[in-house]
């Protein structure tokens, strides 16, 4: 059986930036173990599977590892696909998701993810975290995510985590986020995942459904900048909509073709 795919960068407009997810347009589902080995077949942070279903597309995401409950960068990928190439004429796009029913918008050369809002509360940092790094936060707290709060940019972008402790805890399906106040944005932010293929995810939307309502209210605005300072670095501007969150960002295709499945 053939198959199309495409791999976007996303949360960028330069190939090789931000964060690459693949997407998969499906005439129906395969089985679940099959969509698995093909997300760990493309080795990339994650794989959306969609269907078309005209004024609506059912969405999941895999990882190389698992089925993902929210991905943000995925979802922006999937939405670039419909908009350059298979519903140009389409700016509004409703995923069904296992969050509920997702929007992304597209207007000039942004999509806009209109997604949950996590609000993270004080929390106690597990021993096994602390001694995974390198520089201890200043504050802790968490919602699907740990949010690990650090003084400067330079905390986060300098942080060692030694991955073989925090190897020893399975977060499924979350994660640890490692951020602070920006030097040229309003705030900056790294993302980690235990036990997983790839340990740190290069741009990561979801974890902005805690971060954008952190750093709201701490800085007293509801509109940010935000960067995620892997190594690809990827660009989101945010706002705070009280119990939703807008993500925004540019996407960019890298390649596209087809794959075989039995």
């Amino acid at each position: 059986m053939q198959n199309k795919i495409f791999q976007v960068d996303t949360f960028t407009d330069k190939i090789f930036g931000g964060n690459p997810a693949c997407v998969v347009p499906l005439k129906k589902w395969l089985p679940d173990e099959i969509l698995l080995k093909i997300a760990s077949e493309n080795a990339v942070a994650e794989t959306a599977f969609f269907l078309d279903h005209g004024t609506s597309f059912p969405l999941r995401w895999f990882t190389p590892d698992i089925e993902m409950d929210l991905c943000g960068h995925a979802s922006l990928a999937t939405a670039h696909v419909l908009k350059t190439v298979l519903k140009p004429q389409q700016n509004t796009f409703v995923f069904n998701t296992l969050s509920g029913d997702l929007i992304v918008n597209h207007n000039a050369d942004l999509y806009t993810l209109d997604f949950p809002t996590r609000v993270p509360i004080p929390a106690a940092l597990p021993e096994i975290i602390s001694q995974a790094l390198s520089v201890q936060p200043q504050f802790v707290l968490k919602a699907r995510d740990y949010v690990l709060v650090y003084e400067k940019e330079s905390d986060v972008k300098n942080i060692v985590i030694n991955r073989n402790i925090l190897n020893q805890i399975n977060l499924d399906p979350g994660g640890i986020i490692i951020t602070a106040k920006g030097d040229n944005s309003d705030f900056v932010s790294r993302f980690f995942t235990s036990q997983a293929s790839l340990f740190e995810d290069y741009v990561t939307g979801s974890s902005h459904c805690s971060l954008i309502p952190y750093w709201s209210e701490r800085l007293g605005k509801k509109q940010l900048m935000a960067y995620q300072i892997s190594d690809r670095i990827g660009q989101l501007f945010c706002e705070n909509a009280g119990s939703r969150v807008l993500i925004s960002g540019k996407a960019i295709t890298y390649s596209e073709g087809i794959f075989y499945t039995e």
